[in-house]
């Protein structure tokens, strides 16, 4: 195997870069943010509401795509929706029994996975550098989070397998988008649309029905940012970069989501960060920026 290489002019890869970057810092506030929104809905109700409006919102674009694109859409957002959902599903419900700091440092592992799934799934081994740089990441989330403490338990499994997922993610989409001619906004509409009718399918087959929409402005304006901002941007971006970029430095530098986290945590929310902390979220940050120096 030899070592991915991508074509890519200097300045078209650092803006990737950036926009990754940017990417880590709207999913970093994004826990705040769902966690206030969450005490006025229930979790799949509120991943509902989430996608769907994105999927309204982003309804246009699929619809003034060719129909060669739209199809090339589909035949790659049906799939990486699927996988999505997977992880959201893995996440909120691992969350709930496992350790905040197990939570933290067990998602982290999909930088470390994902140089291998790359290697696996498209037979392109990343550069040396990248493990290096993924090893830096993970260490900083252990100082970050505290690392892994106790026992063990079916939360930890299912965040362990969020970060599989993100990792095969990455990848797959990678491979279903570097030949295909949908436009990233229509491939994101398609995407939400299995992650919110998804969500809402197994809100209604649960037992009891989901209350009433929230009339709160607190939950809509939550409602609005983490559309905008975390889905419709987020989304969007990480599709786009990964048709100029390697799944393994993508995951990199979206792996600094924590590092901003915290930061997010401690100016917004007012909680407070050991030593440790700072000194691992400094970690993350660097691998990332000296991920951006690079070229390859």
């Amino acid at each position: 195997m030899t070592t991915l290489t991508l074509p890519q002019p200097r300045s078209l890869l650092r803006l990737s870069d950036l926009t990754l970057l940017g990417v880590a810092v709207v999913w970093g506030t994004s826990y705040g943010v769902a966690k206030g929104a969450l005490a006025f809905y229930p979790v799949l109700g509120f991943l509902a509401v989430r996608f769907i409006l994105t999927f309204v919102l982003l309804l246009p674009a699929l619809l003034r795509a060719t129909g060669r694109q739209r199809v090339d859409a589909m035949r790659a957002g049906l799939p990486l929706g699927a996988l999505m959902l997977g992880i959201f599903l893995c996440e909120t419900f691992g969350v709930a029994y496992t350790q905040a700091s197990n939570a933290a440092f067990l998602i982290s592992l999909c930088v470390v996975f994902t140089p291998f799934v790359e290697w696996w799934l498209l037979g392109s081994r990343p550069a040396r550098a990248m493990f290096v740089f993924a090893g830096i990441s993970l260490l900083g989330a252990a100082l970050l989070s505290g690392g892994l403490a106790g026992q063990f338990g079916p939360g930890d499994g299912l965040m362990l397998a969020a970060a599989v997922l993100r990792a095969i993610t990455v990848c797959q989409t990678s491979k279903l988008t570097r030949r295909s001619s949908a436009p990233a906004l229509a491939l994101t509409a398609v995407q939400a649309g299995v992650i919110g009718f998804g969500s809402l399918l197994l809100a209604l087959l649960m037992p009891g029905q989901l209350p009433p929409l929230p009339i709160d402005s607190a939950f809509w304006l939550a409602s609005a940012y983490l559309v905008l901002g975390c889905t419709v941007f987020a989304f969007f971006a990480q599709n786009w970069a990964l048709q100029r970029t390697s799944p393994s430095r993508v995951a990199l530098l979206t792996s600094s989501e924590p590092a901003f986290g915290a930061l997010f945590a401690v100016l917004w929310l007012g909680e407070g960060l050991s030593i440790t902390g700072w000194l691992g979220g400094g970690l993350i940050v660097v691998a990332a920026l000296w991920t951006t120096a690079r070229r390859g």
